[in-house]
């Protein structure tokens, strides 16, 4: 007896491919709370500040470092972490960070002093080093083109809710139980999570679950390519650059702000720390949502033109340092808070423009190490430098005064967008015979 097959393999097709983005998402979500650990980890110890500042008798300066040694060691590290982590393999690279980074936090638990605090924060860089790189280049890799920047805008967010829940649940367990348990049970989350992510993911998963555009042209590891073959894929051209830089000055903004929040709530504001926290985590909170809305109205308006996305990055940054500045001036009291809020909305947008920018002007093979060198200069000139840089001001001249004319740091980032959208229009007529006399695309 003859049976018909002919809608057997469309079925099975189809089948399929509504597996692969099931995975897909399954593997989104759990990133995303890996993500969160990541940041709960490193920002939880704003929050106490005060309480380390009271018991160790520290200056603004240190306190500033204590933070501060995290993203300079992950901009330090991650290139040569992601590089190591194409070739040995990014499943098995970001599941040892994971578990570096949990240890770590629970050395800073057990910290006695200023130094040991160091030592143990270090640690925890060396473990969040390429963590941020390689897993967006892994979901890369199982999403298609189209949805970059909603990608990069989720994906990232979660360092901004990290941050929120780090900051906000480490005030309120140090004010019931002390501070010591506020680190260790973001430790402990980091060990659930890993066992987790060892269960769920793997290689030949990930390489089953990539969509059609993507297929055959990211690879999970095992990626060898010379020294100057790689610092060609990395920095391809002058716009390319201004997309690292930008994004990194931009994030010198959103550092210093997550850092410091906390304190100036609680100096100036008068408020308790636990109250501080939450509050600052609300602002947090605010700046995750428009992380994530900007890379989706980014993904709506861009389509696949580069050159707008190049302008939602200067329209971003426009709108970022005109709202800070206004609400920063203000005096103390709910209308300053309630103008912070759209300030903040815009300051992670950096993230998913400039991540899309880059997927779209560099090869797919070294994504890993394009978003590494992405890291390493939103660590070393944000994120590290934000924090340290205040913190030497507000011994100066006081906090409040620092925190007023950080918002004029976005003239900065502005004018980096607005030279590398210059570099593009002539890098794209100069590269096509066909848009020498047209609109850069």
């Amino acid at each position: 007896m003859n049976l018909d097959t002919s809608n057997a393999i469309p079925v099975a097709r189809a089948k399929a491919r509504t597996d692969a983005r099931i995975y897909a998402w399954v593997v989104f979500a759990l990133m995303f709370c890996l993500m969160l650990s990541d940041y709960m980890s490193r920002q939880a110890i704003n929050a106490l500040f005060p309480l380390l500042k009271v018991q160790w008798q520290v200056s603004d300066t240190q306190l500033g470092s204590i933070s501060s040694i995290v993203p300079l060691t992950v901009g330090v590290l991650t290139l040569p972490f992601s590089i190591i982590a194409d070739r040995w393999g990014r499943v098995k690279s970001i599941a040892l960070m994971v578990a570096v980074w949990s240890v770590a936090t629970l050395g800073c638990a057990i910290a006695s002093s200023y130094h040991e605090m160091v030592v143990a924060r270090f640690f925890v860089g060396i473990g969040e080093a390429a963590y941020g790189s390689v897993g967006f280049a892994m979901l890369l890799s199982i999403f298609p083109k189209h949805m970059r920047s909603s990608v990069s805008g989720g994906f990232t967010s979660a360092g901004a809710f990290g941050s929120v829940l780090g900051v906000s649940l480490s005030g309120l367990i140090a004010t019931h139980f002390g501070w010591r348990w506020s680190m260790g049970i973001m430790a402990v989350i980091g060990f659930v999570l890993v066992i987790i992510y060892c269960g769920v993911v793997t290689e030949k998963r990930l390489a089953a679950a990539q969509p059609d555009d993507v297929k055959g042209t990211t690879g999970h590891g095992h990626v060898k390519l010379s020294p100057g073959a790689l610092f060609s894929g990395v920095f391809p051209s002058r716009s390319v650059f201004c997309a690292y830089l930008g994004c990194a000055l931009q994030v010198f903004i959103q550092g210093t702000l997550f850092v410091w929040l906390p304190s100036y709530l609680n100096r100036y504001w008068g408020m308790p720390v636990s109250e501080a926290a939450v509050v600052a985590a609300g602002l947090v909170l605010a700046s995750a949502v428009g992380q994530l809305v900007c890379g989706v109205a980014t993904d709506r308006v861009s389509g696949d033109s580069l050159l707008k996305r190049w302008n939602m990055a200067i329209g971003y940054c426009l709108a970022l340092g005109t709202l800070l500045a206004i609400a920063l001036r203000m005096p103390h009291g709910n209308l300053q808070l309630v103008l912070l809020v759209p300030g903040v909305f815009f300051l992670a947008s950096s993230w998913s423009t400039c991540s899309a920018i880059l997927a779209g002007s560099t090869p797919p093979a070294i994504h890993g190490s394009v978003f590494a060198t992405l890291t390493l200069f939103n660590n070393i000139l944000g994120l590290a430098a934000g924090p340290i840089v205040t913190g030497m001001v507000a011994d100066a001249v006081g906090l409040e005064v620092a925190m007023r004319w950080l918002p004029l740091a976005a003239v900065l980032p502005f004018t980096v967008f607005a030279v590398g959208r210059w570099c593009f229009v002539a890098e794209s007529r100069g590269s096509d015979p066909l848009l020498r006399h047209s609109p850069a695309t």
